[in-house]
């Protein structure tokens, strides 16, 4: 998993030289299609999730995660034409996924793969493939299949007419590789101060929302954490009464946009009720409102997400081994996770 975690940078560039003059084809699909729907699960998902950001953000378009089961298990039929359905899986081989791409054409939309699978059913039958380039990927948790699939879906919003700068799309391998060039004293102390916890919170809201839910889930699949990944305006509708000083808050946000002051304000309330609140990006202003906190380059937020997960893959990666476990293997899960 370290040494994955570290192959991100080239990973992001070869994937971003693949998949950026792929956007003709994503524009002549976004002059079919309306809305925009997402079919994943895992850490799949939690990319979806940034794209659900980024495209409404971003696009104008209507953009919704897709709940498979109305497919593969309910076979229900929904209207889908006006509809570009985006199934995002690392294999493009999960069972589910594929059957949900098929029946989202079936129904009348267009289709777009996003998947590292180049020989996967899902990238032979959509009418794109992004294929991500992160090579062969050992380790069963996620980290640069799960950021080169960010890096897709970035890309396809410059398909889908996003008015933003492409030129930001280079800065954040380099940004990756300023983060693990850093000192790592303050993610050490992190880690020692999440030893005897066995629960902690991970918040963050708008782009930095995925993040939260992957940083959440890694913790969970390799270190055994209840760890919860919440949206910081979901955590102040009642969760937050389980942040106390054995309950940890972690924290992510870009380093500027429109979240980063709520990000800082929680901070500010978490630690005023004695709980540990760790930093992951967000500049000087959540580092100030931290116990801890760990820098993340200085890059525009919508591609803030991709630089935001590599401390807290990081962070997983040593605490699941400070904890005496394997993090390549997490008990009972397999790279390719089949559902019904």
């Amino acid at each position: 998993m370290r040494s994955e975690i570290a192959e991100q940078p080239e990973a992001l560039r070869r994937t971003f030289a693949e998949l950026l003059p792929l956007r003709p084809e994503i524009a002549a699909l976004a002059r079919e299609s309306r809305q925009v729907l997402f079919i994943a699960r895992g850490s799949s998902d939690n990319a979806a999730v940034y794209g659900n950001y980024l495209l409404q953000a971003h696009t104008g378009r209507l953009a919704t995660l897709a709940s498979p089961s109305i497919a593969t298990t309910y076979g229900a039929r929904v209207d889908l034409s006006g509809v570009l359905a985006v199934a995002v899986s690392q294999s493009g081989k999960t069972e589910e996924i594929v059957q949900t791409m098929r029946w989202a054409a079936d129904c009348g939309a267009r289709t777009v793969a996003v998947t590292n699978g180049a020989d996967s059913p899902m990238a032979a039958e959509a009418d794109v493939a992004l294929l991500t380039r992160a090579g062969h990927e050992k380790a069963v948790p996620a980290t640069k299949t799960y950021s080169t699939q960010l890096a897709a879906i970035a890309v396809l919003a410059l398909g889908l007419g996003a008015d933003l700068d492409e030129g930001d799309l280079a800065r954040v391998p380099d940004g990756i590789e300023e983060s693990l060039a850093l000192p790592t004293d303050a993610l050490e102390e992190i880690v020692e101060r999440m030893v005897a916890v066995q629960g902690a919170v991970v918040s963050g809201r708008g782009m930095a929302y995925s993040t939260a839910l992957e940083a959440a889930l890694k913790l969970k699949e390799a270190c055994y954490l209840h760890a919860m990944g919440l949206s910081y305006a979901d955590l102040l509708h009642g969760p937050i009464a389980v942040v106390d000083p054995r309950t940890p808050a972690l924290l992510v946000a870009a380093p500027t946009g429109p979240t980063l002051e709520g990000t800082v304000a929680l901070a500010e309330r978490v630690r005023s009720a004695g709980a540990p609140v760790f930093g992951f990006g967000g500049g000087a202003a959540l580092a100030a409102a931290s116990d801890l906190s760990v820098p993340v380059p200085d890059v525009p937020e919508w591609v803030a997400p991709m630089n935001l997960i590599v401390p807290a893959q990081l962070l997983t990666e040593h605490l699941a081994r400070r904890l005496g476990y394997n993090p390549d293997l997490p008990r009972g899960l397999n790279k390719v996770t089949q559902t019904a």
